[in-house]
């Protein structure tokens, strides 16, 4: 007989595998468009090496599932939450589709100011039920911020 803990960690191993999964479909995008476009743009001096993105965006996916399930573990959760959740992860991997695959990079741009938005919602949502949730999802408003920079500047000089 399984235990509502075991249950719990199948749970959250699923929050994980919905959020890596977005992960995997991003970086499948990137890494099947990415080049030769990429190489050809007009860079700011402060865009990071291509190496430290994927180490960025494991750890972001990570707090963001662990985030998003420990909302679904709280008694006093609401569908309303989870669906945002969910809605911004595909939002979130449209960011790669729209930059690598169409090479639209205002699109891009308008797109990582929605995810910002999002964000910020699901911080306002959590905050109520599970300020931990919320807290965790700091880290990925800085990096967002930076990345709708990043992506601004990019459009502005190419």
């Amino acid at each position: 007989m399984k235990t509502k803990n075991s249950n719990k960690f199948v749970y959250l191993a699923l929050f994980l595998f919905l959020s890596f999964f977005m992960s995997w479909w991003g970086g499948y995008i990137t890494s099947y468009f990415k080049e030769p476009w990429y190489s050809t743009l007009i860079k700011p001096s402060f865009n990071p090496p291509d190496w430290m993105f994927a180490p960025v965006w494991i750890s972001l996916y990570l707090i963001m599932g662990y985030a998003a399930w420990l909302m679904w573990s709280s008694k006093e959760k609401t569908q309303k939450v989870l669906n945002v959740y969910f809605i911004h992860l595909v939002i979130n991997a449209s960011w790669s589709v729209s930059f690598f695959a169409f090479h639209q990079i205002l699109v891009s741009l308008i797109i990582i100011g929605l995810i910002i938005i999002f964000v910020i919602w699901l911080i306002k949502l959590y905050y109520p039920i599970n300020k931990i949730s919320a807290y965790l999802m700091v880290p990925y408003l800085f990096w967002l911020c930076f990345a709708f920079i990043l992506n601004y500047s990019i459009f502005t000089l190419n």
